[in-house]
């Protein structure tokens, strides 16, 4: 299924009034894939049974909250990396650097080279902004350039 998405119109950041306004690509999201759904979908790849899955991956979710409360990064190959990132406030000495200027912690995340390659080569949607959900005729497929 090609990823949809939808004109929006927005201003120019830090101009008054808005600036010239342009029309930019926006993604128009389809219901979230859920847990249920990705068992269900490991299920026909697996011969693993759908308890079996679910307790995979409810022990992976547990891992992972662990190794990053320790510090760690999770490597998943193709999948991509997880790991535990802080921000804090500065400070005029090294000595001053502690806990307690540490603001707040989050994950992040570097896809791996083949989950970025499949991207590569997703179709596009145009929906049309009159009609939620309603898509435009498709773009042609741009064509390759010649070889000199």
């Amino acid at each position: 299924m090609p990823i949809q998405f939808k004109p929006v119109l927005k201003s120019e950041p830090g101009i008054f009034g808005g600036g010239n306004k342009k029309y930019y690509a926006s993604i128009v999201y389809d219901k979230p894939f859920t847990m249920d759904q990705m068992v269900k979908e490991i299920e026909k790849f697996s011969s693993l049974s759908e308890p079996d899955i679910r307790g995979v991956l409810i022990a992976l979710e547990n891992v992972i909250q662990d190794k990053l409360c320790d510090g760690r990064i999770i490597r998943f190959d193709r999948l991509g990396n997880f790991y535990p990132s802080i921000h804090s406030n500065g400070v005029a000495t090294e000595e001053e650097v502690g806990a307690t200027i540490i603001k707040k912690i989050t994950i992040g995340y570097r896809p791996g080279d083949r989950l970025k390659a499949s991207l590569k080569t997703a179709k596009f949607t145009k929906m049309s902004s009159a009609t939620p959900n309603a898509p435009i005729t498709p773009e042609p497929e741009p064509k390759p350039e010649p070889e000199p």
